[in-house]
């Protein structure tokens, strides 16, 4: 099979051009000059690639690499060797990230899967939806009664967006996705199958058996806010499902009713919140955890994966383990329970 690559090389930038997007330390001029037009690993990369390097333990791929440049934070840039090109920087990860948007700028959004503009013939659209210019609407898509979509919004085929719902500008709502009783800011992302503002799970369980609840609240994204494939997010019940600004949702996480999320934001895949849990900006909560329904999570928290926050959480604080608590008493838990084991492997299984 041919080598693919779906995303082309994007406009040449020169090493100075990189280093001024990224603030790192001046090259020379005669460095300045030097063409960039990919990103690649050390491994991978080829004399107008850039990369990056911020584990000594890739030092030997650090020695072996053709980039033509390499992003080091200051301690590591004694460890490259004079022939090499490097762009000093304080943080590689956000310099790197900085110049692949620059690099591959259509690499940041989703483009429309049909590969062209405007309302598909195919699509439905209501008589009373109001879209902006610029709004791409594609084959089987549904925009119903009501609804408004701002320019540059790309909705693809398969998605659906319920009455009323208001889509910001310059969003891209995926294949397959379904939108209802929501309100989503400007440059939203909802990747393949993001189901936002179904019935929140809220039943009464008594003498007369399970009686459904009614879910008559909204879900409110705001600006800038990403959420990845086959996330749910449940509208609801009497007050609104918030998720603030800037906020990054990984795929496969269940977001539950009257759920309030800060801004700013990380939350990994196979993540559960309950319903009415609150949880504050620069939020950052591992994979498979389970946040209890009710729960505060403090501003700047964060929450190891596979813990289960079962109580409010201060701001600052690190926290893991089942039922979560702070991480220095966690992991002195865990430490003491396996030498308790070495022990017993020992004694057989008489504990001294």
């Amino acid at each position: 099979m041919s080598e693919t690559s779906f995303f082309k090389r994007g406009e040449p930038h020169t090493l100075g051009s990189l280093a001024a997007i990224c603030g790192a330390v001046e090259p020379t001029a005669a460095d300045a000059a030097t063409p960039i037009d990919g990103i690649a690993t050390l491994e991978n990369a080829g004399p107008t690639d850039i990369s990056f390097f911020d584990n000594p333990r890739y030092q030997e791929a650090l020695v072996a690499s053709r980039a033509g440049a390499i992003l080091v934070a200051p301690k590591h840039a004694k460890l490259v060797s004079a022939d090499k090109l490097i762009l000093v920087v304080a943080d590689t990860q956000t310099a790197f990230a900085l110049i692949g948007a620059a690099l591959f700028p259509a690499a940041m959004s989703p483009a429309a899967f049909g590969g062209s503009s405007g309302i598909s013939p195919q699509a439905s659209v209501h008589p009373s939806a109001r879209l902006e210019a610029n709004v791409t609407v594609e084959a089987f898509a549904t925009i119903g009664p009501d609804a408004e979509i701002g320019g540059g919004t790309v909705i693809a085929g398969g998605a659906a967006v319920g009455a009323g719902c208001r889509i910001g500008r310059d969003c891209a709502i995926g294949p397959n996705v379904t939108v209802q009783h929501a309100l989503l800011g400007n440059r939203v992302i909802l990747h393949p199958g993001v189901s936002i503002g179904q019935d929140g799970f809220g039943y009464a369980i008594g003498s007369r058996g399970i009686l459904k609840q009614v879910q008559i609240g909204r879900v409110i994204v705001q600006d800038n806010v990403e959420i990845g494939a086959n996330t749910s997010i449940d509208r609801g019940a009497v007050r609104d499902t918030v998720i603030g600004e800037n906020t990054k949702i990984d795929n496969q996480v269940q977001i539950a009713h009257n759920v309030r999320i800060g801004r700013n934001c990380i939350i990994v895949s196979q993540v559960g919140i309950a319903g009415s849990a609150t949880i504050g900006d620069n939020v950052a909560i591992g994979g498979q955890s389970g946040v209890n329904g009710h729960v505060t999570i403090g501003n700047g928290a964060q929450i190891a994966a596979v813990s289960s926050v079962a109580g409010d959480v201060p701001a600052g604080a690190r926290w893991g383990g089942v039922p979560a608590h702070p991480v220095r008493d966690w992991f002195r838990e865990v430490t003491w329970v396996r030498e308790m084991a070495k022990i017993g492997r020992t004694t057989g299984g008489k504990n001294e």
